[in-house]
């Protein structure tokens, strides 16, 4: 019987390596500001990396590099995800794809907030924990100069991420499990460490870096709970 065996933590910090733009709202936008916000806590106003655009762009990436994105004609199947169930072990398979066996995700994604506020640079920098960064659109036929201003958290910038992968499995399969969820998570990290998160990556933004500070577990034993330092060898490349 299937059951929760294991939660492994993984923690550390997002180290921006050039300028990082996700797209918040603009409702506060004042007159000669950027035309495209970035994302902030409402409460802290600082700006942050949601889980779920960590947790979208690694999933797209390990599917694009298995051969899993579903390229059908079919508009309604365009888009969806195929067969690999490696990436669904480790993302879930939500109920409507009755093809596949479903199940909820097993990672879980915080929300990053900038860690870093109180470095002195922040003073450099022409809005609150961001920069603007104006750029020109030409117009190939007329040549007419079309500008917008983004505003984009610089390089330098840190984020502090936690993932817990849950590892789900019979008694005698749970070492298999938790070699194929944890490879598969290391594997979309170093993906996306080499391309880009957020929008405008193919102009230069994006580029993160994982920098893994502790690992460590809870595993669940005839009502029990054992917590321990978690090591291995595949994050040895985030440190």
């Amino acid at each position: 019987m299937k059951k929760l065996q294991k939660k492994i933590f993984i923690s550390g910090k997002i180290i921006a390596e050039t300028g990082l733009h996700i797209g918040g709202t603009n409702t506060q936008m004042g007159i000669g500001g950027p035309d495209n916000l970035v994302i902030r806590n409402p409460l802290t106003q600082l700006p942050m990396i949601p889980g779920s655009s960590l947790k979208g762009k690694m999933r797209a990436l390990l599917e694009l590099t298995k051969g899993a994105y579903n390229n059908d004609t079919d508009p309604k199947k365009k888009g969806s995800v195929g067969n690999d169930k490696k990436i669904t072990a480790l993302f879930g398979m939500s109920a409507d794809k009755n093809d596949l066996e479903t199940h909820a995700s097993r990672l879980i994604v915080r929300d990053a907030e900038l860690s870093n506020p109180d470095n002195p640079n922040w003073d450099n920098t022409d809005m609150l924990y961001s920069e603007s960064k104006t750029e020109v659109v030409i117009n190939r036929l007329t040549s007419e100069a079309n500008p917008r201003t983004f505003e984009r958290v610089p390089a330098g910038a840190e984020f502090a991420f936690e993932m817990v992968v849950n590892v789900v499995a019979d008694d005698e399969k749970v070492a298999d499990e938790e070699q194929k969820l944890i490879k598969l998570l290391a594997e979309g990290m170093e993906l996306l460490q080499d391309d880009y998160l957020g929008g405008n990556g193919s102009r230069g933004y994006g580029k993160i870096k994982f920098n893994i500070e502790k690992l460590n577990q809870k595993e669940y034993k005839d009502n029990e709970v054992v917590e321990s330092e978690y090591t291995h060898e595949v994050f040895e490349k985030f440190n």
